[in-house]
């Protein structure tokens, strides 16, 4: 008696084991439909679970559950959006919950983009609060942990896959992070005309603004050092613009004349901040200026610059330029 009871209650365990492990690898056929599944911080794996059910991604809470107890996952899950189309399974969705296969959002940055331009690109591409970003410029706190003095300047320019659902201040960590990464390593031990880290961000975000060929940033660069070592106002034309809230139309003589501490016309040296986040090659050609005799430069008629060793030549080049265009 006691033998046929034994067999009876392992036949019945065999049978749940091989109903569960079909269970576990049973496979639900979203087609091209796509279910998504939120995760937050402190969500237990049963509300997951729950979700998961209730979308159809999955047919059975319970072997979800058993199988994710087993395996530790259930106190492990990582907080994202999880996209599931397609077949799934128990088996498939716990490997990808194991792996934090979760959605991620590209989002690229280009070269020269203000922290307004980040902050509304951010809001447009993650749903991010564009004010709530750019109030982080004035987080001392925040900017002490990063080392950085502000955000302009700093937001590096690159292709991100930003976990959806990210915070602000995580979309700006991972920026800065970033910068640090790729610039840090490229400081020497002295500086062209004794400019600090800080300012020679400054003067690459100026370059990064002005030059719109690869093959003349070190030559913009050059003008710029060149004007510092002989104690004359920069004149650049972004920097004015910068001060002014930033605009798309063309810069009036009256604009120069507007003081801000940002008009390098009114004001000799760098202005106070970054205008703009610029990219390696604008860093690497501020530290690394050619060897020039310029200091005057004018946007020709083919996206590049016609640069000058006098204000005689520059003065010419302008009208030259300017006689061109009118003929085209």
């Amino acid at each position: 008696m006691v033998k046929k009871i034994l067999l009876i209650l392992i036949a019945i365990v065999v049978i749940v084991a091989a109903y569960g492990y079909r269970s576990y690898k049973h496979k639900v056929n979203l087609g091209d439909e796509v279910a998504a599944i939120i995760i937050n911080p402190n969500d237990s794996f049963s509300k997951v679970a729950d979700s998961l059910t209730a979308k159809g991604v999955v047919d059975s809470k319970f072997f979800l559950k058993l199988a994710a107890k087993y395996k530790g996952i259930d106190k492990k899950l990582i907080p994202g959006r999880y996209d599931f189309t397609g077949e799934n399974s128990c088996k498939s969705v716990l490997i990808r919950l194991e792996k934090a296969d979760f959605f991620r959002i590209k989002v690229t940055i280009p070269e020269g983009s203000t922290i307004w331009d980040v902050s509304s690109l951010l809001q447009s591409k993650l749903n991010l609060d564009s004010a709530s970003f750019v109030n982080l410029n004035h987080n001392d706190e925040l900017l002490h942990d990063l080392n950085i003095p502000c955000l302009e300047g700093y937001l590096f320019p690159e292709t991100y896959h930003f976990q959806w659902g990210l915070s602000e201040i995580d979309a700006v960590k991972a920026m800065v992070h970033q910068f640090h990464q790729q610039i840090d390593t490229l400081w020497p031990d002295s500086f062209y005309n004794n400019l600090t880290k800080p300012e020679m961000v400054i003067m690459a975000s100026i370059i990064e603004a002005e030059a719109r060929i690869d093959s003349e940033r070190v030559i913009v660069s050059s003008v710029y050092h060149n004007r510092i070592e002989s104690n004359m106002k920069l004149d650049a034309d972004p920097t004015v613009i910068y001060g002014l809230g930033g605009f798309a139309r063309h810069l009036y003589k009256k604009d120069l004349l507007i003081e801000t501490p940002y008009n390098t016309y009114l004001h000799k040296g760098l202005p106070p901040t970054p205008i703009n986040s610029p990219g390696l090659a604008a860093v690497k050609a501020a530290l690394n200026p050619a060897e020039t005799d310029y200091f005057f430069f004018v946007a020709d008629n083919n996206g590049g610059h016609y640069f000058s060793k006098s204000n005689a030549e520059h003065n010419r080049a302008i009208k030259r330029i300017r006689s061109e265009s009118k003929l085209n």
